[in-house]
């Protein structure tokens, strides 16, 4: 229940979605909040099985130097979603079949069906560092056996990742609906872009005022 919790946090769900927003592709969507899900997972079993192992202490400017990160890779992905839309030529084409002239709207953007698997996986690792000491805090004062504790953390992973996939799946309908609605997707996408920049530069004021 704390896996799915955790993936329901706004930056989360803000990362992923402008990835997805790039993609009109409903299986490769999944993709991105698995890919995600693995990255955050596996970060955190490293981390959380060196504080087990060696009693270490996490300070919070180690978390805070990652969310400065992660804030600001979430303002470059935003940005990225906005140039895209600006950059982005949405043309009237008119065809003919068998007598009847129809004319529909064709974009010569990317169709998003090719996915950086590289993305979603560093950017579910740098998350997975911004909360690790969160998490570890949890771990310990839960657990004091290492096999429970990497368990702790297992089935943390694995409820993130099926909240990820879920939330993914469900934000990855209005984008697949409006592919053919040029001014609707655009709508969309900047509000998408709007909102990915507005919380990326919180986080990084946030974090940057905790270092």
């Amino acid at each position: 229940m704390f896996g799915l919790k955790h993936a329901l946090e706004a930056d989360h769900l803000l990362a992923v979605t402008t990835l997805i927003s790039k993609t009109r592709f409903f299986r490769i969507a999944s993709g991105l909040a698995v890919l995600w899900g693995l990255g955050h997972t596996i970060v955190l079993l490293l981390v959380g099985g060196l504080v087990l192992a060696f009693k270490l202490v996490i300070p919070p400017s180690f978390s805070a130097v990652f969310e400065l990160i992660v804030g600001f890779v979430l303002t470059i992905l935003a940005a990225q979603v906005l140039v895209k839309l600006v950059n982005t030529e949405t043309h009237l084409h008119a065809h003919e079949h068998s007598g009847v002239v129809h004319s529909h709207f064709h974009s010569h953007a990317e169709n998003g069906e090719h996915m950086h698997k590289h993305k979603p996986l560093l950017l579910g690792m740098l998350h997975g560092l911004a909360g690790s000491a969160g998490l570890t805090v949890l771990v310990l004062a839960s657990v004091k056996s290492f096999p429970l504790g990497m368990l702790y953390v297992l089935v943390f992973g694995a409820g993130s990742i099926i909240g990820m996939i879920a939330v993914s799946s469900l934000v990855s309908l209005p984008f697949l609906f409006l592919r053919k609605e040029p001014s609707l997707g655009k709508i969309l996408n900047t509000a998408v872009g709007i909102s990915g920049l507005t919380l990326g530069l919180f986080i990084a004021y946030k974090a940057f005022t905790l270092l």
